[in-house]
């Protein structure tokens, strides 16, 4: 996809599902949602980077998290390039669905009640992403 240095991800069902936990897989590859207040990176304070559980892109920073009191890890804004939107049209109303830009994988979804300076609220499911701590980040690229 555009807006990466990495090539898309393209594999199939059955790859996807030898790769993924059946959480992961319902939620990043079925659209599914995770209950509220069930993932333990809704409560992650560290530095770091969150990365897509299915490819490894790092999407957010921990610099751009904030309590939204939602029941979902909330961001006011991606890393750049990291996602692309579409529409989803589930709910009796529209919304904006927030895809990995390089594996397409469902992250969540974007609202404009979000706090400053974006207004955006950016509220993914903890299923959807991993998080690797700042000293972690430091070490990878030393070695």
């Amino acid at each position: 996809m555009a807006g990466t240095d990495k090539p898309s991800i393209d594999k199939s069902t059955t790859e996807w599902k030898q790769e993924l936990s059946p959480t992961q897989y319902r939620v990043l590859r079925e659209h599914g949602t995770e209950r509220p207040g069930s993932s333990p990176l809704n409560d992650e304070k560290r530095d770091g980077q969150f990365l897509c559980a299915g490819c490894g892109q790092p999407l957010y920073s921990s610099e751009t998290k904030y309590e939204s009191g939602s029941g979902w890890p909330s961001f006011w804004a991606p890393l750049p390039d990291a996602v692309a939107t579409s529409t989803d049209y589930k709910l009796a109303y529209p919304r904006v669905e927030v895809h990995c830009a390089r594996c397409e994988g469902h992250l969540g979804h974007v609202f404009e009640d979000g706090p400053q300076p974006t207004g955006l609220r950016f509220c993914m499911n903890g299923a959807a992403m991993t998080f690797v701590p700042e000293e972690e980040e430091s070490e990878s690229k030393t070695t």
